[in-house]
């Protein structure tokens, strides 16, 4: 038992060096740096109906996105969003369309699916 609790406290250690251990990471990475980035990529697959397609950039604390999907029903959800350090996480969701939804005694397992 004496083992596991000596081999656990060594691998702490460790894992937290990285952290106290200076002002750069594994690959030479200065974590005081100021972040910036940008991406965005996208899904339209008309076989299996998945479409959906999300964009991101940051600069510092600044964070702004949006991602859109094909909801099951048939609606299509936009999400803005936006993060920074002062107001956080701040999403506005859309729902556009109208939702379908099977016919009475009908559920979607019994649906044909083209596949």
């Amino acid at each position: 038992m004496f083992k596991i609790i000596v081999l656990v406290a060594c691998l702490a250690v460790i894992a937290s060096a990285q952290f106290y251990g200076g002002d750069y990471g594994h690959h030479g990475e200065d974590y005081h740096s100021h972040p910036k980035y940008k991406y965005e990529y996208g899904v339209k697959d008309h076989h299996t109906k998945d479409h959906k397609s999300q964009w991101e950039s940051r600069d510092g604390d600044h964070v702004k996105g949006q991602y859109t999907l094909d909801e099951a029903d048939g609606t299509h959800r936009v999400v803005d969003y936006s993060s920074d350090h002062k107001g956080g996480f701040q999403p506005h969701v859309q729902r556009k369309g109208h939702a379908k939804h099977p016919h009475h005694g009908e559920s979607y397992a019994n649906i044909h699916q083209h596949y």
